[in-house]
């Protein structure tokens, strides 16, 4: 670079800082700018040492390139000085415009602090603007060009070519190669983070690709049955999408699923169960059915998916086919509630079907649906008996409050009652019959032929009172060799007519292991009603078959 006291300055030094700025601006990376920066100082500047300190994210500065010297390059590259060090070092000496010029003659002040530089030995200047080895000049590189704008790095020279410290024109082109600079580093980290966004955009596009085929192979390939369906809208539930295991499951192709949604294929009983089933997380347990018109029991369990942050919302379904376990929970339901010999409903069976037919209070002792909401509420006007009897209190009791505790609304049980009078005098009611009966001849059988033939005969009572009941009637077996029937909507006559064909259907011949064998039975009939406890049924039609199998001699009894 010529001296200011020229009155021109040269079209070749006009060339060669142009040639600087234009390669400061076109290097390809952050770092690649930062050398050309340092190097553009040494080239186009006329310098023999630049350093270019460049402001980190956590504000301190690091030496980020350096030119004109080897081995101080290796000495101080990336080395970190304080941002309080250069604050204190911008806000002292000369001002040179937007340089500053601290002279040797200041320098031992900077001796102490943290800022990396290097040291370089001569003669002590001969005339006044004569370089000194220990001048500091700085440029700094703002973002706005100017020093109100964000710090961005600082430019450090060292030891001119002509040995003289920079005159005005050497001054300007130091400052204007410092704003060219603070562009060309901006803009290289632009460029540098639109560089890492295309990265991480490019990454985030392969995971998400790669994440959709994971998707796709998860949902094709699953072992049990997948479905995406519609979410809202029109055609909300409408089945879009059903993997090959769903396909098989219900024996449907994929092209007809896509007709469907599941309230289409959920068994009828189940629709309640599908619509109770919330879309996030819903589980429930149901029947589908397949297309040659059965059903199957599966888990269906649901979760929503998006197709983007504000994207449709879809619904994913798994369902697994719980059939074989289904079938084992009725096998082991089936086993708690039934004879293990005779399949017949067991004693626990008996009560429970028993008791769900009776309520606690016997209608003819009931309070009249007036009388009733009288003591609760005082006076009020006449509430109509829209099923034949009243309200169902439950246990109505006084309570505190003046109301009455215990009073659940309306009743809606069918009360269960008992005929009239006796068997010579049926007066037309029909009610639930209670038949207990007991085998007569049973215990010799077993003492005599043992106990496997004593089962074959519990085996053969049981078919043969079965056959002899109609449908919704129960036949039921307590235990040995007692057997109870119960038979709705009888009366005294029609069970008594019952008990003697049950009877005539058990006296015939049992051929057991090549042998014929007799048992007689008895029966008592009993009458159930509400305001009685299963128990208590049992026990009064226990005691009608004892009465009427003392009443029979008992070379009659096995012959009925």
């Amino acid at each position: 670079m010529e001296t200011e006291s020229e009155p021109y300055v040269r079209l070749a030094t006009l060339r060669q800082l142009h040639q600087v700025m234009a390669d400061m601006n076109t290097a390809r990376s952050l770092a690649d700018t930062l050398q050309t920066v340092a190097d553009g100082v040494v080239n186009g500047l006329g310098y023999e040492l630049a350093c270019v300190n460049l402001v980190r994210p956590d504000g301190d500065l690091v030496v980020a390139a350096f030119s004109g010297n080897s081995a101080a390059e290796a000495l101080i590259t990336g080395r970190v000085g304080s941002r309080t060090s250069w604050d204190r070092r911008l806000s002292m000496g000369e001002c040179w415009g937007e340089l500053r010029f601290i002279p040797y003659t200041e320098g031992w002040i900077l001796d102490e602090d943290d800022v990396p530089q290097w040291f370089t030995d001569g003669p002590p200047p001969r005339f006044d603007d004569e370089w000194h080895p220990s001048d500091r000049l700085f440029a700094p590189m703002y973002a706005t060009g100017t020093s109100g704008g964000e710090l961005l790095g600082v430019i450090s020279v060292d030891r001119p070519r002509n040995g003289r410290r920079p005159g005005a024109w050497g001054r300007e082109a130091l400052q204007m190669y410092a704003f060219q600079a603070a562009i060309a580093i901006s803009n290289a980290r632009l460029r540098s983070n639109m560089q890492r966004a295309l990265v991480r955009l490019e990454r985030e596009q392969q995971a998400l690709r790669a994440s959709e085929e994971s998707f796709r192979q998860a949902f094709e390939y699953a072992p049990s049955g997948m479905a995406i369906a519609e979410m809202g809208g029109d055609q909300h539930g409408r089945i879009l999408r059903t993997n090959d295991a769903l396909c098989r499951l219900l024996g449907r192709p994929a092209s007809a699923m896509r007709r469907y949604s599941f309230s289409d294929l959920v068994h009828p009983e189940d629709i309640g169960t599908l619509l109770r089933t919330s879309a996030e997380g819903g589980r429930a347990e149901l029947r589908l059915g397949r297309r040659d018109g059965t059903y199957v029991w599966v888990s269906l369990r649901n979760s929503v998916v998006a197709d983007a942050a504000d994207g449709p919302r879809f619904l994913l379904t798994h369902v697994e086919d719980i059939e074989e376990r289904k079938r084992r929970e009725l096998q082991l339901a089936h086993r708690a509630s039934h004879d293990s010999l005779t399949g017949l409903p067991n004693s626990a069976e008996l009560r429970a079907r028993l008791s769900a037919r009776l309520c606690r209070r016997p209608q003819d002792s009931r309070p009249s649906a007036v009388d009733s909401l009288d003591a609760a509420y005082g006076d009020h006007p006449a509430v109509p008996d829209t099923n034949g009897h009243g309200f169902d209190f439950g246990s109505v009791v006084p309570h505190q409050s003046g109301l009455y505790e215990g009073f659940d609304g309306f009743d809606h049980h069918v009360h269960v009652i008992a005929p009239e009078g006796d068997g010579s005098a049926d007066d037309g009611t029909k009610g639930l019959a209670v038949l207990f009966c007991d085998l007569d001849g049973f215990k010799s059988i077993n003492d005599r032929f043992g106990h496997n033939a004593g089962d074959a005969v519990l085996i053969e009572v049981a078919r043969r009172l079965t056959s002899g009941v109609r449908d919704g009637d129960t036949v039921a077996r307590l235990g040995g060799d007692e057997f109870v029937v119960l038979a709705d909507g009888l009366g005294r006559a029609d069970a008594e007519d019952l008990a003697v064909r049950l009877r005539n259907a058990i006296i015939p011949p049992i051929r057991v292991d090549g042998r014929a064998v007799r048992v007689g039975a008895s029966f008592g009939i009993g009458w159930a009603h509400c305001g009685m406890t299963a128990e208590e049924v049992l026990q009064s039609a226990d005691q009608r078959m004892y009465v009427e199998k003392r009443s029979r001699a008992k070379q009659h009894r096995r012959a009925g």
